[in-house]
């Protein structure tokens, strides 16, 4: 079973607001009631918690401003009956990541819990060799207690393998999933070993981390790639001794933690850039799970195009509609940089927009909103020798470049993929570019 998503629910006893805990319970959250903020955050210091829901009445700007002192990385939603623009625009402002009415719908806390969590069984669909290859060495490792590093392009289920894994190895603990990207190494070292009180100027009381409050669970570290030198040191402490100390602590803790990390970026080159330690790579890499990119699993697309239009459907409370052949012949053609994310996302717009008893392909759109018309994705991939007459072969493979970065929205990591050249070399050509004086969008 996936684990319940930890719901912190902060509002005075007997408001309207608590009527949103039985809705959070129905949707599959595990909820936990504070009256007030400081409640809240000592049920953080030591439970800890996936996600907080405070009354817009609430100090919340006080709040999130503790959660920052204290190095909480929890994601914050306002809520509020009959509350004014301004309340919610400034609990926005304030840090919180979204505002919800109330009187709450089961709808709009269903969405905030899916937001932070993704919800259901664990299901790798497809039956491409790659991705066959994967999930096999995926099951074969999940018993065991070594760490397991997977690398991928953005979108390619890394998180959903990690998840996959930790429910097949039978451990009673729950998976913590840890940000690494985008987050302050002081309140990544938090998350992950917690501190004692007085550790630093914010710390007003003792913190659990992530270690501790996994059990013999699992640890899911997303971009383990972005850690800090100082972080990395104490991670692969904890990896080979077992025992990590507290921010400021004086006294070892035992843990027993299963270690997965995920990473888009190639880890042996920072390794040779002096930014990521061998010896940790070493560690994490004992069992190397690579996830295949979308466009080299073309058999799969329309198996999960398919799947996606049914869940999503069912999810929103519509009637499913099958797709089109117009439709999947669309989606084949589509490069996909963004991978099964970016196909999820189109099929969920698509069974939005749909007003026909099918998905059509005019139904299909990226988040811009323009289509993938389908005498262009059918086009897509293939040359026009005509139109490459005269030029030279340094022109073409210029213009081939450009344009494949530009479809990949700037994803330089994506481009290379589909090229089948290193992110190195399509950085050096970029390079070459710039310096003649050729445009490139977005710039390096």
């Amino acid at each position: 079973m996936t684990p319940a998503v930890r719901l912190l629910l902060v509002g005075a006893p007997g408001s309207e607001f608590r009527l949103a805990a039985d809705l959070a319970r129905a949707a599959g959250a595990d909820v936990t009631m504070a009256d007030d903020a400081a409640e809240a955050i000592a049920l953080l210091r030591i439970s800890g918690g996936d996600l907080v829901m405070i009354d817009v009445d609430a100090d919340v700007r006080g709040f999130l401003q503790h959660l920052r002192d204290e190095r909480f990385a929890v994601p914050v939603i306002a809520c509020g009956i009959n509350a004014s623009a301004q309340q919610a625009v400034a609990a926005i402002r304030a840090g919180a990541r979204d505002y919800l009415p109330l009187p709450p719908e089961r709808a709009l806390i269903a969405a905030a819990i899916a937001s932070v969590v993704a919800r259901g069984s664990i299901e790798i669909l497809g039956d491409a060799p790659d991705l066959a290859r994967a999930r096999n060495l995926a099951l074969a490792v999940a018993r065991s207690a070594s760490p397991v590093l997977l690398v991928g392009e953005t979108g390619t289920g890394k998180g959903l393998m990690a998840r996959a894994i930790h429910e097949a190895s039978g451990r009673l603990g729950p998976i913590l999933v840890v940000e690494c990207a985008g987050v302050a190494p002081e309140i990544v070292d938090s998350e992950l070993f917690g501190h004692e009180q007085g550790a630093f100027a914010g710390a007003l009381g003792l913190r659990i981390g992530r270690f501790e409050k996994a059990g013999s669970g699992t640890i899911l570290l997303r971009e383990v790639g972005a850690l800090s030198p100082g972080t990395q040191a104490r991670l692969l402490s904890a990896l080979q001794e077992h025992h990590i100390r507290r921010i400021g602590g004086s006294h070892s803790v035992a843990v027993q933690a299963r270690v997965l990390a995920t990473s888009t970026i190639d880890l042996q080159q920072r390794v040779a850039a002096g930014a990521f330690r061998a010896d940790l790579l070493a560690r994490l890499g004992l069992a190397r799970i690579e996830m295949p990119p979308l466009r080299q699993r073309r058999g799969d697309i329309a198996l999960l195009a398919r799947h996606f239009a049914h869940r999503l459907a069912d999810a929103d409370g519509l009637s499913p509609r099958p797709l089109s052949d117009a439709a999947e012949g669309v989606l084949q053609a589509y490069g996909w940089p963004g991978n099964v994310s970016e196909l999820e996302d189109a099929i969920h717009r698509a069974v939005l927009i749909a007003r026909g008893p099918r998905i059509e392909a005019r139904d299909i759109v990226l988040v811009d909103g323009s289509q993938l018309a389908q005498e262009h994705a059918a086009t897509e991939g293939r040359l026009e020798i005509e139109g490459l007459v005269g030029r030279t072969v340094e022109e073409v493979e210029r213009e081939l470049i450009l344009q494949t970065l530009q479809r990949c929205h700037g994803n330089r990591t994506s481009a290379s993929g589909i090229l089948g050249i290193s992110v190195r070399t399509m950085r050096n050509k970029l390079k070459t570019f710039i310096e003649a004086g050729i445009a490139v969008s977005p710039a390096p």
